[in-house]
């Protein structure tokens, strides 16, 4: 899956509609709409006959802020679909459009977008004080018109700038904090557990193994997609955002449920939102009656056409189509 993108649900709904509304009703729903893979569709995309741009890297060992910033910059609209070229040599690196983590320069002007000089001490800015990585920078300047794009509205909405530091504070700042070695906790203690789970880890596990017969360039380039992928796709997936958006926007009473399109099945799902980000309990499972029932035995308890299953913990279900999933929503917060 390349993205699952929150949008909020308007009381008519469409689902590639973004806008935030206080329901009358006892919940506002969440609708999440997916896309696929790296070959990401814009709004509008060049011409064909333009060649595309490209952009540079280092090549060798890499780390999720190039593996992120590579993957965010190619969708941008000066950079869609770039070619990624992985080098050190600095007189190819100057032929190229734009460069990441390497080349000892920051200058957006130019689109350079290296954080390793001597000097270097940009932040994102707006009460953040995190020294920013190569990822960090290309969101600081493109954040903004990837979300205006992904959410089919103008870069200058208000929903664009609250969701572009409710990302930076709940998925980026990480990122850059631990690429430039930033301890989480102000303590000279070390800490009570490692945790070797979180994205920048597992971005770095997809390096070829030295014991890998394999070192070639090809098989590194390989290896850097998947990098790309894995980290864009959790920045694209923004259901952790929804608690950072529900607190700031004074959501009253809280978000029960999000839906969603499977991207396998092509159907819909809806899911009941946990308590926290951290937490297994949900804040209203499914019905009991509901759980475990399976296609038609489901339709015909729930009165709802397209059923398809709910899980035996209550936790998510799913239809045939949006309006079936968005019906079964609105009847469990009846039950």
């Amino acid at each position: 899956m390349f993205s699952v993108l929150t949008r909020a649900l308007l009381q008519n709904p469409r689902p590639f509609t973004f806008n935030f509304l206080k329901h009358q009703n006892p919940l506002a729903f969440y609708l999440m709409a997916t896309a696929y893979s790296s070959s990401f569709s814009p709004v509008s995309s060049p011409s064909a006959h333009v060649s595309p741009k490209r952009v540079g890297t280092h090549h060798g060992s890499f780390h999720c802020d190039e593996a992120l910033g590579c993957f965010m910059i190619r969708l941008t609209k000066n950079f869609y679909n770039a070619q990624i070229v992985r080098t050190r040599d600095t007189q190819l690196l100057e032929t190229l459009d734009a460069v990441l983590d390497v080349g000892g320069v920051y200058d957006p002007s130019r689109d350079r977008y290296d954080h390793h000089q001597k000097g270097f001490e940009e932040v994102f800015g707006h009460g953040f004080t995190t020294k920013l990585s190569s990822a960090g920078l290309v969101y600081k300047h493109f954040g903004k018109e990837i979300i205006a794009k992904e959410l089919q509205v103008d870069e200058e909405h208000p929903d664009v700038h609250r969701l572009f530091l409710a990302v930076y504070k709940s998925f980026m700042e990480a990122i850059d904090a631990i690429d430039n070695g930033i301890n989480q906790y102000d303590t000279d203690q070390p800490p009570r557990y490692v945790n070797n789970t979180h994205l920048s880890s597992r971005v770095g596990k997809l390096n070829l193994d030295w014991t890998e017969p394999d070192q070639s360039s090809e098989r590194e380039n390989e290896a850097f997609q998947r990098a790309m992928d894995l980290a864009g796709s959790e920045f694209l997936d923004w259901k952790l955002h929804l608690f950072e958006l529900e607190e700031e926007m004074k959501i009253d009473p809280p978000i029960k449920y999000v839906l969603y399109q499977d991207d396998r099945s092509k159907g819909w799902r809806v899911q009941a939102v946990a308590v926290a980000p951290d937490r297994f309990e949900s804040r209203k499972f499914l019905p009991s009656q509901w759980r475990g029932l399976r296609d038609d035995e489901l339709s015909k308890e729930t009165g709802i056409p397209g059923c398809v299953f709910v899980h035996m913990s209550g936790f998510i279900g799913g239809n045939q189509t949006y309006e079936g999933a968005l019906a079964m929503a609105k009847g469990a917060l009846k039950l």
